[in-house]
């Protein structure tokens, strides 16, 4: 099962201009138990798929809103020259081919 198939929200934004958050939002309390319990979604997991230092990477599950948030850095300071997404709304991508 991907978590695009039982995740109604995927996003990313920044958290200032050098954290990177991931939210991800779920449609009822059993596709949140089972991200939370995916081995796809440990912190090592997450620093792999985003060439992240793992040290670096926080995957926080927030059971009252059935939703996960995950906090990185960004690799490119927002707004510095080289970067392509300023607002750091299109980094959830790698997120939609993951595989619980």
């Amino acid at each position: 099962m991907k978590l695009i198939d039982i995740a109604k929200v995927i996003r990313s934004k920044n958290a200032g201009p050098t954290i990177l958050t991931l939210d991800l939002l779920f449609n009822d309390e059993a596709g949140f138990n089972l991200a939370c319990a995916s081995k796809s979604l440990t912190p090592e997991a997450v620093a792999k798929l985003y060439s992240q230092p793992r040290a670096k990477v926080e995957v926080l599950p927030y059971p009252p809103a059935l939703a996960i948030k995950i906090v990185m850095p960004r690799r490119i300071v927002s707004g510095d020259p080289g970067d392509s997404d300023v607002y750091g709304a299109q980094q959830h991508g790698p997120m939609l081919a993951v595989e619980l």
